[in-house]
This record gives structure tokens, C-alpha cells and sequence, in this order.
């Protein structure tokens, strides 16, 4: 009898453990080499980045000084694909479902506590890599900036937190890796990869003559301000630029009430220094459709592009494009099949540089139907060439010599350089180079609602109209006529600015309530860092210092 409840007793355990499991709902790649076999569940840290089949456990790391010129790559081994864990979480999900709303998320120790947690954008990694990859390689830094996630997922933990907690000395570093779903709610599952490596972060000889807040030599331009600042944070700023905690910055000049602040200059930069600091140069586009309707050149931005252009004459033609009006690119809600934040959009600026006229390539796209219909926000900046080339035709002698006419000179501005579109019209995508000085007056300029030395150079209609939310595009971020919009938190404060934007971080901020001006610019173009250090160093240094706590 005890023998049959035994037999009894094993079955049900049997059929308890298989309603437990979940079937594999896509074929994946299993395991695919002997040294994947061993080290299921892990994750391993290499040097040089190899392929699967000839990886080998002595190409393991375990400790490694950490180096911005030495690679780093995570090699993960999996005892299944992406698509058949989220399955275990949403069976009742198709693979196609599953794929769209989940993938995995990472998780960031350093020295046993969290230090960041993501859960990794749904539409990172192809279909087919979800569905049947158990092991790939990811690399965190790359010597040779490969094209990949890795960088950016490693350049956002020490983003969040990941810089702070490397101070000099050992620390030990651990990764794990989870499933998550994101339906109803966020579904998140087991952890099916782990790895650890020491890290030696190596001293860094601060030469503190570098740190002392550096002084303003006189000039002719600006009134230096007498107002007082936190010392101390701005030389705990300049500290960490020094060490490259906040990477390749350049300059930092701060006016308040019209006088010159704070100027400090960084990695070789100097006063006299032309920045690239990219779409920056979009706003000076706005900037000069506003001139350009205050004098009667264009009648106003609510014109119509069918008005400077045969629409019919360029490809894709369809009724809608009728209707897109120029105040439809100042704000980035036209109806073009364009989003630079999609490499895979038709429009994006990468698709369009390569081609030998910049205003065809961007007429000759498509409508997105969606777009029509909705006025979605997208960044798009053949936009804004179009912008540029309107200008350029309905002006006298072109955009180039109006903007020096109607904006440089009466800001005083006469060193700067303009990059060409492919027909030697000034490139109003981001191509404007100025002092980080003249990048204060252009910021002031607006600040004082037009008006330089007693004279209106920008009508304050205009201003008001491009400083606006005339979209809306997150929860604390809106877009104006090439300008944007959000907030800055400090000790339960709010501080608005509205301000230019470029890559690698670079921005002209004009504070809404409070009278200042920032300047920073930055050479960390396309590094995932760039924007968000900007951020930090604002709310943690910046703002604290100009308003002391």
C-alpha cells in the first residue's frame, strides 16, 4: 500500500512540476558551443570583443582597471531566447506581442548596492536575435565606438550614478540580467544572468590651480558682475570636468542681469574659441524667419510651403503636402515621413547628408497619413533646411549676409563660421559657429525680448511666440518654434528654461523667471552622456551655485 502512495505521490509531482513549466513558443538557437554549456546563467566580462565559437574561458576577465581607451564586453550565455522567457511571463502573448513589449532588464551593482536599474527599450535588438539568441556579446566601451546598445545602456549607469560610486580604489562590479514585460503593467521574471569583475579605478592627479574658479579678464562686451557665487560648487564643477566625470565640455559662461557671471573654459577651448555646438543652430533659423516677417520678406509663418515650392514637380506628391505650413516645421509637427530619432524613418538627417541637394531630399519624402492627422511631434531636420531655404529665397542678397546684416552686427558678433548646405546656402540644421560669449548674446538677446543696446532686433511677438509650449512633447519638456521648454528641480524649487539644443550636449538656456543666461558647450557628440550630464551638472552645480542653498 505504502509502495502505491509512493508511485501516486511521484506522479503528481511530475504533473505538478510539468503545469509549472512552459513550453518554448519559438525554436531558439539552444546551446551553441561547449564553453556555453558551462556557463549557462553567467555572465562573463572580456577584453577584446570575440566571436562565440572561439571564445575561451581563459579569455574571462576578473579584474580590470578601468580605462575609457581599454575595451570592455559582456558575453552572455542563456539557457533560452528572449521570446520564450517573456512567454514564461505572458502565455497567453504571441511571439510578436511578447517581442513588442518586453525585453530584458539590467541591473547595476557596485560594491554590493544598486546603483541603476533598466528596463532596456523595447525596440532595442532585431526580431530574430529575440527569438532564437542565448548568448551574445554586448561591448560597454569600445576603442573603436562600435554601433551598438552596450555603449550607451554602460554611458547611462554612469550616468545614474555609476561615475559617483567609481571613486580611486578596488570596487566590485556586478550585472544581472532579467526578463520584463511591460502589458497592463510591468511584468518582470526570474534572473537568468549574473557576472562580477573587480574594478580598479585608477588616482587621478588633479592639478588644484585647475579647480580655483577661473578669472574673467576684462573685455569690452559685458559688464562683469559683482554678484556673488557658491564658490565651492563651482570648483567641486570644475573638479569633476577636470577628472572627466562630466566629459569633454568646453566652455560654461553664466549672465545674470546682463552682466557676465561665471566664464570658464575647459579641454583646450579659450575666449576666443568657434563652437560647434550643432542644432543649436537650429533656433537661429527661427530666429531669422521672425527678422524676416517683421520687415515684410515673408507675410507670416502660417504660409504654406506650396507658396515657395511646385509641390507637384517633387516625388511622393499627395494632397497633404498642401498643406503643410512653415510654422508646421518651427515645430517639428509637419506631416514628412521624418523622425531623426528612427534610423529606420525615411527622413532621417543620416539619409540626408549623403544627397547632392538637401531641400529635394527632404520635399521628396513621403506623408506619414498619422502625422496628417495628428500634428505628432517628430524631430526632423530636413525641417528645417527647408526653413532655411525659404529664408534664403525671400530675402535680399540670400540668408547668409541677412543674418549678418539683421543679427550679427547689431549683437557685435563678427567672428563665427557658417557650414553650406551642397548649394552654398547657410546650413540652418546646426552649422552656426560662435564664441561661447556671442552665444551668450544671442541667449540675452532673448532674455531682453528682443531688444539689444536700445534697438529691437527681434519683434517681441516673435519671441513670445517662439518661447511658447506650442507642443507638447513629454510630461516636463514642450517645443516652441525651434526652442525648447522644460524644468529644472532644485530644493523644491522650479526653474523654467527654454533653450537651444545640440548634440553632445551643448545649450544656450534662457531662464523664464529668473534673469539669467547659461552657456555650456560640449565635444561629446553622439556619446550617450552628453545631454544628461548637462542636465546633472545644472541641478547639482550650477543652479545651487548662482542661487545658493
Amino acid at each position: 500500500m505504502k509502495k502505491i502512495y509512493l508511485i501516486i505521490s511521484i506522479i503528481l509531482l511530475m504533473l505538478e512540476t510539468a503545469v509549472g513549466q512552459t513550453a518554448d513558443l519559438v525554436m531558439s538557437d539552444g546551446i551553441v558551443s561547449p564553453v556555453h554549456n558551462v556557463n549557462i546563467g553567467k555572465i562573463a566580462f572580456t577584453g577584446k570583443g570575440k566571436n562565440i565559437q572561439n571564445i575561451k574561458p581563459s579569455d574571462f576577465l576578473t579584474e580590470v582597471e578601468l580605462q575609457d581607451k581599454k575595451d570592455l564586453n559582456i558575453q552572455v550565455f542563456l539557457g533560452n531566447s528572449l521570446t520564450n522567457y517573456l512567454h514564461i511571463l505572458a502565455p497567453e502573448r504571441s511571439a510578436q506581442e511578447l517581442t513588442k513589449n518586453g525585453n530584458y532588464q539590467f541591473t547595476f551593482f557596485v560594491d554590493d548596492h544598486v546603483t541603476y536599474v533598466e528596463n532596456h527599450h523595447v525596440g532595442a535588438g532585431n526580431l530574430d536575435s529575440k527569438n532564437q539568441k542565448t548568448t551574445f556579446r554586448v561591448p560597454l566601451i569600445s576603442t573603436t565606438n562600435e554601433d551598438s546598445w552596450g555603449r550607451f545602456l554602460w554611458n547611462r549607469f554612469l550616468m545614474h550614478g555609476g561615475e559617483e560610486d567609481f571613486t580611486s580604489g578596488e570596487h566590485l562590479l556586478k550585472i544581472e540580467i532579467r526578463p520584463y514585460i511591460k502589458l497592463d503593467s510591468v511584468l518582470i521574471g526570474n534572473k537568468i544572468a549574473e557576472g562580477e569583475l573587480n574594478i580598479r579605478v585608477p588616482k587621478i592627479k588633479i592639478n588644484e590651480k585647475l579647480v580655483k574658479i577661473q578669472a574673467i579678464k576684462h573685455l569690452q562686451d559685458w559688464q562683469i558682475s559683482t554678484n556673488s557665487i557658491d564658490t565651492a560648487q563651482i570648483e567641486e564643477l570644475n573638479k569633476k570636468i577636470i577628472t572627466q566625470v562630466y566629459k569633454d565640455i568646453t566652455s560654461i559662461v553664466v549672465i545674470k542681469n546682463g552682466e557676465l557671471l561665471i566664464e570658464e573654459y575647459f579641454n583646450g577651448a579659450n575666449r576666443h574659441s568657434l563652437h560647434d555646438m550643432r542644432s543649436v543652430g537650429k533656433s537661429f533659423a527661427s530666429t531669422m524667419m521672425g527678422v524676416a516677417i517683421q520687415e515684410g520678406y515673408l507675410k507670416s509663418e502660417m504660409q504654406l510651403l506650396n507658396e515657395f515650392y511646385n509641390l507637384k514637380s517633387f516625388k511622393n506628391y499627395v494632397q497633404e503636402k498642401e498643406q503643410i505650413s512653415l510654422k508646421d516645421l518651427l515645430t517639428m509637427s509637419s506631416s514628412f515621413d521624418g523622425n531623426d530619432m528612427d534610423a529606420e524613418s525615411p527622413g532621417n538627417e543620416e539619409n540626408m547628408y549623403p544627397t547632392e541637394n538637401w531641400v529635394n531630399f527632404a520635399l521628396d519624402l513621403p506623408i506619414d497619413q498619422h502625422k496628417a492627422k495628428t500634428k505628432k511631434w517628430d524631430y526632423f531636420t530636413a525641417g528645417v533646411v527647408i526653413l532655411g531655404d525659404v529664408i534664403h529665397q525671400s530675402v535680399p542678397n540670400g540668408l547668409e549676409k541677412y543674418a549678418d546684416s539683421h543679427l550679427f552686427q547689431p549683437l557685435g558678433i563678427t567672428h563665427y563660421k557658417w557650414q553650406l548646405t551642397p548649394q552654398k546656402v547657410a546650413n540652418t540644421a546646426g552649422g552656426i559657429q560662435l564664441r561661447s560669449l556671442d552665444f551668450a548674446k544671442y541667449g540675452q538677446l532673448y532674455k531682453n525680448q528682443g531688444i539689444w543696446k536700445g534697438k529691437q532686433v527681434i519683434a517681441q511677438e516673435w519671441i513670445d511666440k517662439s518661447l511658447s509650449r506650442q507642443i507638447a512633447i513629454s510630461e516636463n519638456e514642450y517645443y516652441g518654434y525651434l526652442f525648447w521648454n522644460k524644468r529644472y528641480r532644485v530644493d523644491d524649487k522650479n526653474y523654467e528654461v527654454y533653450y537651444s539644443s545640440g548634440n553632445g550636449g551643448n545649450k544656450v538656456f534662457i531662464f523664464k523667471d529668473q534673469p539669467l543666461v547659461i552657456v555650456i558647450s560640449s565635444t561629446a557628440y553622439n556619446k550617450p552622456y552628453g545631454h544628461k550630464q548637462v542636465d546633472n551638472l545644472m541641478q547639482d552645480y550650477l543652479i545651487p551655485a548662482i542661487y545658493k542653498r
